[in-house]
C-alpha cells in the first residue's frame, strides 16, 4: 500500500479483539508519489467487490511467474502475493560487484519494483540463499526446515489465500534443490496452516487458515516434448486489460525486467498465453482454480448489502470526475464498519458458550476482520486517488544520527473540488530494537491544524523533529544479527512486534510478528488526519529525501539513521605474499558535525601496524577522512587467512560499522552498515610476469586481487582490444560472464585469438551457457553447460600432476582447495575438443566427477585457459589457494 490509514472508530473496535491479528501496512519507502489514472481508479473500485486471495510460492527472486501474478491481481482482481523463500543472496550479479548480503538487498528491491508493476505483494521467509543446491535433502541440511515452514505458515495464516500455487514440482524436475524444497514446503504448509497443533505460538496473533487447494504452475520447461496437457487446468493469462491499456503479458515483461541484476530483461507477449495448473492438494475442480469459492461480499455475514452499494458506486463512476465517487465510498466505508460491529457483537455474545462454538465463531470473525481491514485500506486508497490528494514529508538530508534534529517540509494538496480539511499532523518514529515507539520530540509542531485545503493550493509547513537518541542504525533487519549459512537470524524483538493504533491514531507496538515483511519500517513518518464530509481519515507518509537529477529527474531516497561515525576499510582482502608491509586505508565518515575521536586496527597475534592509532576530527556532517595504516606480518604471524578490524572511539563509545550505499537507477538507494573487517592473508607466493590486461564482464573484484599480489592491472574497454594494445600484456583476463555481457566480443574475438597465437596468455572466467554473444568462445570447440560442483570443499583429484598450471610458479596441493566459500565452481563445459587439456576433477556427493573446471590449450605460441572455478567469490573472501591458482594461470608460459 502506498500509505497507511487508521481510523479512530475502527481502532477502538479492534482494540477489544485481542485474539485477532491486526496487520500493519507500512508506508512504502523511497517511492515517487503514486499517481492514479481514472481507469486505475475504476479498476480499484471493481476490486472492492472481489473477496479472494492467492499466494504464489517459489524459492528465489525471479522464480515468480509475473504473467500469472499480473493476471490474478488485475484480471481476477484478487489479493495476490508472492512468497519467495530467499532473497537471492547466493546468485551472481550482472550489473555490479555486489555479492551475498549486498546482492540480496538489491534483489529484494527488484522484487518490490516488480510487484509495483504487476500488482502483487511481496513476502519472504528467513531462508538464506546459500548458493546452488542439487537436492532438497542438501537444502534441508542447511536450511532449518521447521523454521522456514513456520514462516510460510505464518504468511498463509496472516494473508489467508484461498489458493496456493507453486512454481516448481516437488521432485528433480525443479532443477535446483531450493526449487524442489519450496514445493515440498508449500505442500506441508497447506496442511499445517489449518492445523491448530502446528505452530500454536502463532495463534496468539492469527487464526488457523485452510486454503481450498494447491496447484503446481507447470509449463513446457517441466514436461516432456509431446506430453498431453489435457489433464491440466488451463488459464489464459494473455488477455488484454483495456483499463490498463496492456495485456498481462506486457505487464509481466515490465515486471520481470526489473530483475536487472540477473539479466532478465523480457520482451512483451501479446495474445493468448495459456498457463497450466496441476492439482496437488485440496478440493478438486473441473475448470477454474477458484471454483466453488464465494469471492463476493456474501462471503462475510451481512456483506451482501455492501456488495450492492459498491455496484452502485461503480455504475455511477464518472472517469472525468472521480471525486464525485468519494461520497459513495464513504457510505461503503460506513456500511463495512457497521457490518463488522455487528459481527464483533455477535462474537462477544458467544463468549460464554462451549469451546467448539467459540472457536468457530472466532474463525468466522477473523475472516470478517481480514476482509474488513483489507477493504477499508482499499477504500482509503481510492478516496486518496479520487481526491487527487498529494501528501508528503520531505527531509533536507539523506541521513541522520540518533538524537539529532531532522528538518522537513510537510505538504498537503487537494486537487479536487471536494472540501477537505487538514485536522492535525503527528510524527512517529519506529524503533525496531526496543519494541516501543515514541513520538519524535517536537515543540514546534501544533497537534491541531484545522485548515481547509483549498483546491489545488498546497498547504506547506516547515518542521523540525528530533530522532530518538536510542534509535538504532538503519541496517536491514535480517542482517542485524549474524545468522547461519542457511538462515537469517531475525531479532526476537522484531518477531514480536506489531503495530496497532489508539483512539488518536498514534502507533503502539503490541505483540505479533512482522516477519515476512520485505524491508525495514521507515525511520519515521508523519500521520496526516484529514476530514472529508465530516469523516476523519489518517494517511501516513514516510520521511524521505527528494532531489532532482539532471538526467533522471525527480528522485527519492529513504531517510537513513547512521552512527556518529562510520568506519570503512578500503579493499576486500589484503594479501601478504612476503613480509613487506602494506598500506591499509581506513576511511571515517561523519554522521554528524564535529565528530572527534581515534581509530585503531585490531590485528591477530603476530601482526603489527604503524601507527597504533590515528586521531581524527570531522568538522562537518558527511565529511570523510582517510587514514593510512602500515600493516606487516611479524615473526609470530601464521600462514593462511585471518582478519583485521577497524574500530573508532568517540566519547568513550566504539564504532566498527561502515557505510555502504548501493545505487542503481531501477531501485531506491539502499544503505548498509557492514562490519569494518577485512581478510588478512599471509601466503607463500611466487609470480611471473607483471602486466595484466583485464576486461570486465558482469562485474567482479578480481582486478583488485591481482593488484594485491603485486601485478600491474590495466582495466580494458572493448575498444582497447587491438593487436597493438594487447601485445604489451603478459596475460589478458576476461571477467565473469564477459561473453554474456560484452557484445563487442563477437567482433574482437579474432583479435584476442591472434594475441594468444602470437604468444599471449588468455584466461577466461566462467561464462553462463545461455545468451553468449557468439557460439564459440575458445580457439577450439567446447560446449558450455550448467554443470557445477556446489560442495565448496569437494575433494580434488589432479588429473595431470605434471601440468604447468599445477607446478609453476607455485606448487598446487590439495590444501589449496580448503576453506573455499559457497561453491567450488560453476558452468563447466560438458564437451570439449581433445586439444584442451584437463587439469583437475572433483564431484558433489553421489555424482560423476567433473573434469572441466580448468581447460587449457596451446594455440600457436600462446595459451588459452577456461576456468569455471568460482575465483570471483574466493578471492574477495581471502581464500589462499585461490590466489595461488590465479597466479599460476596468469603466469603460464612465462
Amino acid at each position: 500500500m502506498p500509505f497507511r490509514s487508521l481510523r479512530p472508530l475502527r481502532a477502538a473496535l479492534l482494540a477489544t479483539l485481542l485474539t485477532l491479528s491486526l496487520s500493519h501496512s507500512f508506508s512504502a519507502q523511497a517511492q515517487a508519489p503514486k499517481t492514479y489514472s481514472s481507469s486505475e481508479i475504476l479498476l480499484g473500485l471493481k476490486k472492492l467487490n472481489v473477496l479472494g486471495s492467492v499466494l504464489y510460492i517459489a524459492a528465489h527472486p525471479d522464480d515468480e511467474n509475473t504473467r500469472l501474478i499480473a493476471y490474478m491481481a488485475n484480471g481476477r482482481l484478487l489479493e495476490t502475493g508472492y512468497l519467495s523463500c530467499t532473497r537471492g543472496d547466493g546468485g551472481q550479479n550482472l550489473i555490479g560487484p555486489e555479492l551475498r548480503e549486498q546482492l540480496g538487498v538489491i534483489r529484494t528491491q527488484e522484487l518490490l519494483a516488480a510487484r509495483r508493476i504487476d500488482g502483487g505483494r511481496q513476502f519472504f521467509t528467513r531462508a538464506n540463499d546459500f548458493g546452488f543446491s542439487k537436492t532438497p535433502d542438501e537444502t534441508f541440511t542447511i536450511w532449518d526446515k521447521e523454521q522456514v515452514l513456520s514462516d510460510m505458515v505464518w504468511v498463509i495464516r496472516q494473508r489467508r489465500p484461498d489458493v496456493l500455487i507453486t512454481r516448481f514440482p516437488p521432485d528433480s524436475r525443479a532443477g535446483h534443490g531450493h526449487h524442489t524444497a519450496s514445493a515440498i514446503l508449500a505442500a506441508e504448509a497447506f496442511d499445517a496452516a489449518g492445523d491448530p497443533k502446528r505452530f500454536p505460538e502463532q495463534l496468539k496473533y492469527v487464526q488457523v487458515w485452510q486454503p481450498k487447494r494447491l496447484f503446481w504452475n507447470t509449463g513446457s520447461f517441466f514436461v516432456k516434448p509431446g506430453e498431453n496437457m489435457d489433464g491440466y487446468l488451463k488459464v489464459d493469462a494473455g488477455a488484454y486489460n483495456p483499463l490498463l491499456g496492456q495485456s498481462y503479458g506486457e505487464i509481466a515483461a515490465r515486471s520481470r525486467s526489473q530483475h536487472k541484476s540477473q539479466g532478465f530483461g523480457s520482451a512483451a507477449q501479446r495474445g493468448e498465453a495459456l498457463e497450466y495448473l496441476q492439482y496437488v492438494k485440496g478440493d478438486k475442480v473441473k475448470s477454474d482454480p477458484f471454483e466453488g469459492i464465494d469471492m463476493s461480499w456474501n462471503r462475510v455475514p451481512g456483506g451482501a448489502a455492501v456488495g450492492k452499494l459498491i455496484d452502485e458506486v461503480i455504475r455511477k463512476y464518472d472517469p472525468s470526475n472521480p471525486s464525485a465517487s468519494v461520497a459513495g465510498l464513504l457510505k461503503v466505508q460506513e456500511m463495512i464498519t457497521q457490518t463488522f460491529q455487528k459481527a464483533a457483537s455477535a462474537y462477544q455474545s458467544k463468549e460464554m458458550l462451549n469451546n467448539e462454538v467459540l472457536d468457530n465463531a472466532r474463525r468466522e470473525l477473523s475472516t470478517t476482520e481480514f476482509w474488513f481491514r483489507s477493504k477499508t485500506e482499499q477504500i482509503d486508497e481510492l478516496i486518496y486517488a479520487c481526491l487527487g490528494l498529494s501528501l508528503s514529508a520531505v527531509v533536507q538530508e539523506t541521513t541522520i544520527p540518533p538524537g539529532n534534529e531532522v528538518h522537513l517540509t510537510v505538504e498537503a494538496l487537494n486537487r479536487s473540488s471536494v472540501p477537505v480539511k487538514l485536522r492535525w499532523l503527528k510524527p512517529t518514529a519506529f524503533n525496531d530494537d526496543e519494541i516501543s515507539t515514541s513520538l519524535l520530540l517536537n515543540k514546534r509542531l501544533p497537534a491541531t491544524i484545522n485548515e481547509q485545503l483549498s483546491t489545488n493550493k498546497p498547504f506547506i509547513k516547515q518542521l523540525t523533529y528530533v530522532i530518538p537518541a536510542k534509535y538504532s542504525v538503519s541496517q536491514p533487519y535480517w542482517l542485524r544479527e549474524i545468522g547461519t549459512t542457511g538462515m537469517y537470524k531475525i531479532p526476537r524483538v522484531i518477531e514480536d512486534a506489531t503495530l496497532t493504533s489508539d483512539l488518536h491514531g498514534s502507533i503502539q507496538i503490541e505483540g505479533t510478528r512482522v516477519l515476512g515483511e520485505p524491508e525495514n519500517f521507515p525511520v519515521a513518518d508523519v500521520a496526516f488526519e484529514i476530514e472529508v464530509a465530516g469523516v476523519p481519515i489518517i494517511y501516513s507518509k514516510p520521511l524521505q529525501y527528494k532531489s532532482t537529477d539532471p538526467v533522471e529527474g525527480e528522485k527519492y531516497r529513504p531517510l537513513v539513521v547512521v552512527p556518529p561515525v562510520a568506519v570503512n576499510i578500503g579493499g576486500r582482502a589484503y594479501v601478504f605474499a612476503d613480509n613487506q608491509p602494506k598500506t591499509i586505508p581506513v576511511t571515517l565518515r561523519a554522521g554528524k558535525a564535529g565528530v572527534k575521536g581515534a581509530v585503531a586496527l585490531t590485528l591477530p597475534q603476530g601482526w603489527k601496524s604503524e601507527p597504533a592509532s590515528f586521531n581524527f576530527d570531522l568538522a562537518s556532517k558527511d565529511a570523510e577522512q582517510t587514514v593510512q595504516f602500515r600493516v606487516q606480518p611479524g615473526v609470530g604471524a601464521k600462514e593462511g587467512k585471518t582478519e583485521l578490524r577497524a574500530v573508532a572511539t568517540v566519547d568513550g563509545q566504539t564504532y566498527s560499522r561502515g557505510y555502504q550505499a548501493i545505487e542503481y537507477n531501477h531501485i531506491p538507494t539502499q544503505v548498509l552498515f557492514p562490519e569494518a573487517v577485512a581478510p588478512l592473508v599471509k601466503l607463500d607466493l611466487k609470480r611471473k610476469g607483471q602486466e595484466i590486461g583485464y576486461l570486465m564482464g558482469a562485474g567482479d573484484e578480481v582486478p583488485d586481487a591481482l593488484r594485491q599480489i603485486g601485478y600491474t592491472v590495466t582495466l580494458l574497454k572493448p575498444e582497447d582490444l587491438t593487436d597493438q594494445n594487447l601485445r604489451r600484456f603478459d596475460a589478458v583476463v576476461l571477467g565473469v560472464r564477459a561473453y554474456n555481457t560484452v557484445d563487442r566480443l563477437k567482433t574482437v574475438q579474432p583479435t584476442l585469438l591472434r594475441y594468444v597465437e602470437n604468444g599471449g596468455n588468455l584466461v577466461v572466467q566462467y561464462v553462463v551457457n545461455r545468451g553468449t554473444v557468439l557460439p564459440q568462445i575458445g580457439p577450439y570447440p567446447l560446449t558450455l553447460s550448467s554443470d557445477r560442483v556446489t560442495v565448496e570443499n569437494a575433494a580434488v583429484t589432479f588429473l595431470n600432476p605434471q601440468q604447468p598450471l599445477l607446478n609453476s610458479p607455485n606448487k598446487i596441493t590439495a590444501k589449496d582447495f580448503e576453506g573455499w566459500v559457497q561453491e567450488q565452481g560453476l558452468y563447466y563445459p560438458s564437451q570439449w575438443d581433445p586439444k584442451y587439456q584437463t587439469v583437475i576433477s572433483s564431484a558433489d556427493p553421489g555424482e560423476k566427477a567433473k573434469e572441466s573446471a580448468i581447460l587449457v590449450a596451446k594455440y600457436g605460441k600462446g595459451n588459452y585457459i577456461y576456468t569455471g572455478l568460482s575465483l570471483f567469490r574466493e578471492l574477495p573472501a581471502g581464500v589462499p589457494g585461490a590466489y595461488r591458482l590465479l597466479t599460476n594461470m596468469v603466469s603460464l608460459g612465462k
